[in-house]
């Protein structure tokens, strides 16, 4: 199957999310709300969850196609590590998009515009869009167009969408931050998809095939 790429767009995607940013400004008051319902129904057992569903979002979405990378090397499995790439090259791509729009827009975390929301979580970055949402997404989203089998799906979106909640359940990110970092995460894993993973990698200057006349 013939798949192609085009960085183009990757920029409409990027002009979707600041148009998306202006319109959320209108509906700050929802995002309020939320979190204030959100907060109001904490117990300790749900605290603990959330911590640790927050806390598995970097591990997992860095560690999966580190791992999966590892495992092809051993059984010599090309595919295997072609996929882990294309899968990690994805997880790359959204977290330097999702910091550089971070600091572009800089919307302030929820609990320093209001300070009446209480959080269990303080984070030293901008809230829009929300960091873990964008890469535990483009993992889930990529795993499932590379693998598109009920068992890989099912609990990879599961526990991105858990994912997502938990960050609000902190008090760290408004319920828009983590619309727009799934948006990004999944548009992301999506679009990669149109190209194979060693294509990606060389328009990401990540990876280049080693060349025969320099390595002897």
């Amino acid at each position: 199957m013939n798949k192609t790429f085009h960085f183009g767009s990757l920029k409409y995607l990027i002009i979707f999310l600041f148009s998306f940013f202006i319109i959320i400004l209108q509906a700050q008051n929802a995002d309020y709300q939320i979190l204030k319902n959100i907060s109001k129904h904490r117990s300790p057992a749900d605290d603990g969850f959330n911590h640790f569903i927050s806390n598995t979002a970097g591990y997992i979405s860095v560690g999966t196609p580190i791992l999966m990378y590892g495992i092809g090397l051993i059984e010599h499995d090309k595919d295997l590590q072609n996929k882990s790439l294309e899968i990690g090259v994805t997880v790359a791509a959204t977290i330097v998009e999702t910091y550089a729009l971070k600091y572009i827009i800089k919307r302030p975390r929820p609990y320093i515009t209001y300070p009446d929301l209480s959080h269990l979580n303080t984070e030293g970055t901008p809230s829009f869009p929300s960091g873990h949402t964008s890469a535990a997404f483009a993992l889930a989203t990529s795993a499932s167009l590379n693998y598109p089998k009920w068992y890989v799906i099912v609990p990879s979106f599961a526990w991105a969408g858990l994912t997502g909640y938990s960050r609000m359940y902190l008090g760290v990110h408004y319920p828009t931050d983590v619309l727009a970092g799934a948006a990004l995460g999944a548009g992301t894993a999506w679009l990669g998809w149109k190209r194979p993973a060693p294509s990606i990698l060389s328009a990401w200057t990540l990876y280049s095939p080693p060349s025969s006349s320099v390595y002897r």
